[in-house]
């Protein structure tokens, strides 16, 4: 006969790995009343004309203890924003790229510290960019110090660049070559044809020197389809969402679901939210503002799904569940412990760069609410998300803005949830 105790262990482990309920907060420690303040947040910003809405979602221990849709999803229409509304997520489809290579660690297929040539072999013999002349966009280069790894990738210290963001240099040479940033990009573009041919271009420095935002995660998409065998939607789909459940994430939309997709906004010279036309988002290349509702075959690893605040949420609690969700493990706790290590000394004074995430240290409650430990990113569209296993607190804020002059909402997000918590 099992002991009281062991009941109860088991109990508690059952309950932390069950799926995502709502609850009172008071029975998780937090405060109703306290958390009625975020209403208030999305009230000022949305009154103010600075967003024209989102959704947001709390879960302390494994229970959902606010989940609320305000403002509208179309500005024009006026619609009213769901709480099952689709975000285009950006670049926190990262973790889940992330998430699959870890996945493919564990099963002995891959080392971190392989070369990506191993899987890419356009990646050979890296060259540096030494000058670059803008008039005609030649450029010399050196060769690289090392060969670039796929840890590199996960810290975003490989010297890869972005195509719509950093550089000047490295964007004139990805466009001139067709590589793009991976958001909506034209139908008929395959992952592994541009990852081949951003192979074959210069980095923007030495491996390993520095932090540089890139298309690490992208090319990291590709490895996962080398080593699988798959595409990295099929992966996504087989291996990771249809375990956890997560029922409305994906590359691009079934068309009995295009119509939850929010409108995207932008803002205007005021600095207030305006609905964005198809001819005003371009990020070195036109960017199709409704790409997840078309048709498409580019899966980005860095920044192509589209998700709600649940399905990712969901994902969210496997990782603060140390790798598992509703009894299926989808990663050991061990390679938790590897992605929020640090991994890179360059990143920042006061947090770490992890595989696929920032990590926050010791240092970072002089200005963070956030335990140390936690882990989070965001997405291009004014998204944020983070990871609180100290606390098992996980948290996001959904918008869908870009550009967007008043992101210091997620900051003011964050301080009104762990107000409200005891």
């Amino acid at each position: 006969m099992k002991s009281p105790l062991t009941l109860l262990a088991l109990l508690i482990a059952v309950a932390s790995f069950a799926q995502l309920k709502e609850a009172i907060p008071e029975t998780v420690g937090a405060s109703t009343e306290r958390l009625k303040r975020i209403d208030g947040l999305f009230k000022t910003y949305i009154d103010n004309k600075w967003i024209s809405g989102g959704t947001a979602i709390i879960v302390k221990d494994g229970k959902i203890i606010y989940y609320k849709a305000a403002g509208v999803s179309n500005l024009e229409t006026k619609a009213p924003m769901q709480k099952d509304a689709i975000f285009r997520i950006a670049s926190q489809t990262k973790a889940v790229t992330t998430v699959a290579i870890m996945m493919l660690y564990e099963e002995g297929k891959l080392l971190l510290d392989d070369p990506v040539e191993k899987y890419i072999p356009t990646f050979a013999k890296p060259q540096v960019l030494d000058k670059f002349n803008a008039a005609d966009t030649t450029y010399t280069t050196v060769p690289a110090k090392r060969s670039v790894t796929l840890r590199d990738l996960l810290t975003h210290s490989s010297g890869v660049g972005y195509a719509q963001i950093g550089s000047k240099d490295i964007r004139s040479i990805y466009a001139k070559n067709g590589v793009w940033g991976g958001i909506g990009v034209e139908n008929g573009m395959i992952l592994g044809e541009k990852m081949k041919i951003l192979g074959s271009l210069p980095l923007l420095h030495q491996p390993g020197e520095k932090w540089t935002y890139g298309l690490n995660t992208d090319i990291l998409g590709y490895v996962v389809e080398v080593v699988s065998g798959q595409s990295l939607d099929q992966f996504f789909k087989k291996r990771i969402f249809e375990p956890l459940g997560m029922n409305d994430t994906y590359f691009y939309l079934p068309k009995e679901k295009a119509d939850r997709l929010v409108k995207l906004t932008a803002e205007d010279e005021n600095h207030l939210v305006k609905p964005v036309k198809e001819e005003a988002l371009s990020l070195n290349g036109a960017i199709r503002v409704n790409y997840p509702a078309e048709p498409g075959t580019y899966y980005s690893g860095g920044g192509g799904l589209s998700s709600t605040a649940l399905d990712y949420a969901i994902f969210m609690q496997m990782l603060v569940n140390g790798g598992e969700y509703n009894g299926k493990r989808i990663l050991s706790p061990s390679a938790l412990r590897m992605m929020t290590a640090k991994q890179f000394d360059k990143y920042g004074p006061d947090t770490e760069m992890g595989l696929g995430f920032t990590v926050y240290t010791d240092r970072s409650v002089a200005y963070s609410p956030l335990s140390p430990g936690s882990f989070e990113w965001g997405g291009m569209f004014s998204s944020t998300y983070w990871i609180d296993p100290k606390q098992k607190v996980v948290a996001q804020l959904f918008l869908n803005q870009y550009p967007n002059s008043h992101a210091e909402i997620h900051s003011k997000f964050k301080v009104l949830v762990y107000q409200a918590l005891r």
